[in-house]
């Protein structure tokens, strides 16, 4: 036989054994970007209601009107990406998790449009989208868990924390933006009627991080990250744990997107290391 034919016959086993292993990789890229989309989404519908809290209670700033439709618009064009789904499973849930997304969209903009035109809202309307909102988180993490299961893909431990982190961190911010507001002279927490106080989720916070710098993955590169997130911490830890006392919404929803933007940052150098 001829060296020619010897190399096509090599050639040809080596492309029939690497096809299922690119086939594999390609999948499991696929529900990677899956699994950060859909993270990326809850942040989003997190924030949306935080923004509106924050258009309440800043007496119809514009600005928060426009942070109300750009989460929207981010939280829709996240939604419309996540088309490859590994299970049957993964795509029933993604089904109900379009038409919840839908009719929290539109409850969240009748809303908006109502205060931008009473100058008010009544607090049971609102209760009722902090209910929906609480749906939605609760169904896209089961989402989040079910891709993990039908792909096999589990995330890495440091870059689950880390946005772990992000989410809680956007979940004090809607809290406290929801106290600072008051509606109908009510506060409604984003975790419901269990939920922990501003301090209690504060001090969480505080032990993540503490939990996130000591673990021995760190690179010099996340541990420069930690370091600017702790710095931006520091500057609303205080009104945090002691939210009853003078409150000051805006400084807390400034810091808290630049933190989440730190952290989002975090967990990405994670992923990247595989860690």
């Amino acid at each position: 036989m001829s060296s020619r034919s010897l190399l096509a016959i090599a050639l040809k086993f080596l492309l029939l054994f690497s096809l299922p292993s690119f086939a594999y990789s390609a999948e499991t890229a696929s529900s990677a970007d899956s699994l950060l989309k859909l993270h990326q989404l809850r942040l989003a519908a997190q924030k949306s209601l935080g923004d509106f809290y924050m258009y309440n209670g800043m007496e119809g700033d514009q600005r928060y009107a426009r942070m109300i439709d750009t989460s929207l618009q981010n939280g829709q064009a996240l939604l419309g990406s996540l088309t490859q789904m590994p299970g049957d499973g993964s795509k029933a849930l993604l089904a109900q998790l379009d038409q919840h997304w839908n009719s929290y969209q539109s409850e969240l903009k009748v809303l908006a449009d109502t205060l931008k035109t009473q100058g008010y809202t009544d607090l049971q309307p609102v209760a009722d989208l902090a209910n929906h909102n609480q749906q939605l988180m609760a169904l896209s993490a089961e989402l989040y868990s079910k891709i993990q299961q039908e792909s096999g893909r589990t995330v890495s431990a440091l870059t689950q924390l880390s946005r772990e982190q992000s989410l809680l961190m956007q979940s004090i911010a809607v809290d406290y933006a929801s106290r600072s507001a008051s509606v109908g002279g009510s506060f409604i927490s984003s975790g419901g009627e269990n939920s922990k106080s501003i301090d209690e989720l504060a001090n969480d916070f505080v032990q993540v991080m503490d939990k996130l710098e000591q673990a021995p993955q760190n690179t010099a590169e996340t541990r420069q990250s930690l370091g600017a997130i702790k710095t931006k911490w520091r500057y609303i830890e205080k009104s945090l744990k002691n939210y009853n006392e003078k409150s000051v919404p805006f400084l807390v929803n400034k810091y808290s997107d630049r933190i989440i933007e730190g952290l989002e940052a975090l967990s990405g150098q994670y992923a990247a290391n595989n860690i």
